[in-house]
């Protein structure tokens, strides 16, 4: 399928991103690690099972983030030129090791295109569920998104053109 562009998306669709991602305890230990979260609910299964109700290590909401934010690129972002904001990042229930996430995104909103511009914004509300369907973690965002009549340099003349 080829990458959406501005003009495919129309409020209230809903894209199922067909990539999903079980959570391995090298790539969540690695990515705690990297951003300095060192908190032993999300590192130490001692520590998990003794200490809090889930008696195992959580994954943490930052890291299912990025997973679900890298899970959608492939199905609603090839076009886009840039993530403008986050908001609403709800981690709704416990992730742990050996989960498989997947997602889906509705489309909120398509902001109309100003005369000349080569992007267009639209916004959107992304979900992910773990294997059982159960949700635990949603965000809404909002997204620079090219549009079909315009290419990637069209975009960047309009970009360099805005921050001027």
């Amino acid at each position: 399928m080829p990458a959406p562009c501005l003009d495919d998306f129309v409020p209230g669709a809903i894209f199922r991103h067909w990539r999903g991602k079980t959570v391995t305890e090298a790539d969540h230990v690695l990515f705690c690690l990297l951003t300095h979260n060192t908190h032993p609910i999300h590192i130490d299964a001692h520590y998990a099972k003794s200490a809090t109700r889930h008696g195992r290590v959580l994954v943490v909401s930052s890291y299912l983030f990025s997973v679900l934010l890298g899970i959608s690129t492939a199905d609603i972002l090839r076009n886009a030129t840039r993530h403008l904001d986050f908001q609403s990042i709800r981690h709704v229930a416990p992730v742990f090791h050996g989960d498989t996430i997947h997602g889906e995104s509705t489309v909120l909103d398509v902001e109309p295109v100003q005369e000349g511009s080569a992007t267009g914004i639209v916004s959107f509300e992304t979900r992910g569920y773990n294997q059982d369907g159960i949700l635990v973690i949603s965000f809404l965002s909002r997204v620079a998104i090219r549009r079909s009549s315009h290419s990637a340099t069209d975009t960047l003349a309009d970009e360099a053109q805005a921050q001027s």
